[in-house]
């Protein structure tokens, strides 16, 4: 009998653990904002982007995240000059420099607050592009607001559930042009204190695998996607490797700075990218989304890191490329 009980409960618990806790309507609500016509595609260095940063800051704001230790607010500012990345107290030095932002927050451990989980996706597109139609916006529905919008639900999510190790919430900017953000971001923490990245980028329609699956990018270079997955048994939710290699989509995202520095940073996605025919379109919009399924990843990747947040796995660290 008292193993019976014991049984239950255990069930219960798993259960409770698995329950949706991420509303459909949350997601619409979020990708709707960043992919409105009005933010012009979120264009870096355009006003459109500067609205997207001032909406993902409010919604921090609402989550109760802190500002990165030493700074005053969720802007993580540098500056451009051609390819260079520079400080942006520098700037002046730079003739042609432009400042550009990533926004960060974060929740402290409560336990090892100075080991560090990721959680990012980026916040730019691609702006206005020429258009055989009337349409001249490319809204980036799925690249990338349905990846940010995963970051905004996963800090309401870790404000429920406190983690161990910090959290940290960031929105990238200048992924479309070259990696900007996440390269300035890669090098203000040391590498060797981050445990893992979350890098979520287009995650808004069904992935190759159907409902309930994602796939995860480098796969096979840690065993950051095996620990995921153990902690969804008895769900029916499922991580995949990346089906497209020849993509080699490990190295295209905002993920790879790290990851070239030995962090198990890996990106998940569901992009069909063999095949998407709305891929950097001005079609990319939010009415081609899934807001339901996309809800349900957002559920998986949250209750698949909680061992990882918690302190309880560590993945093995990503050997260099060679």
């Amino acid at each position: 009998m008292k193993l019976y009980v014991l049984g239950a409960c255990c069930m219960l618990a798993v259960s409770a653990t698995k329950a949706q806790t991420v509303p459909a309507a949350e997601v619409s609500r979020i990708i709707s904002v960043l992919a409105a016509d009005s933010l012009e595609g979120r264009g870096t260095y355009t006003p459109g982007i500067e609205k997207a940063s001032l909406f993902i800051e409010s919604e921090f704001r609402k989550a109760g995240l802190s500002p990165l230790p030493g700074v005053t607010d969720y802007r993580q500012a540098f500056a451009t000059a051609g390819r260079r990345i520079i400080p942006a107290d520098s700037a002046a030095f730079f003739p042609g420099a432009r400042t550009l932002h990533n926004v960060v927050g974060m929740i402290r451990g409560t336990g090892r607050p100075d080991e560090y989980v990721i959680f990012s996706g980026h916040y730019d597109h691609i702006g206005i592009i020429e258009s055989k139609g009337e349409d001249s916006i490319a809204n980036g529905a799925d690249d990338d607001a349905s990846g940010i919008t995963a970051v905004i639900l996963l800090a309401n999510y870790f404000r429920e559930h406190p983690p161990v190790r910090s959290v940290i919430f960031a929105a990238f900017t200048a992924e479309e042009i070259g990696g900007f953000g996440s390269r300035y971001f890669s090098r203000q923490l040391p590498a060797d204190s981050i445990v893992a990245m979350f890098n979520i980028e287009m995650i808004g329609k069904e992935s190759k695998f159907g409902r309930n699956s994602a796939f995860i990018t480098g796969f096979e270079r840690s065993d950051f996607g095996t620990i995921l997955q153990r902690n969804l048994e008895g769900s029916t939710f499922h991580f995949y490797p990346d089906p497209y290699p020849e993509q080699r989509l490990f190295y295209r995202s905002d993920n790879a700075t790290l990851a070239r520095l030995g962090v198990p940073a890996h990106t998940i996605s569901t992009t069909q990218i063999d095949k998407d025919q709305l891929y950097h379109s001005v079609d990319d919009e939010v009415e081609t989304l899934d807001m339901q399924n996309i809800a349900d990843i957002i559920q998986a990747i949250a209750v698949s890191a909680q061992s990882i947040v918690d302190g309880k796995d560590t993945p093995a660290r990503i050997a260099p490329e060679r």
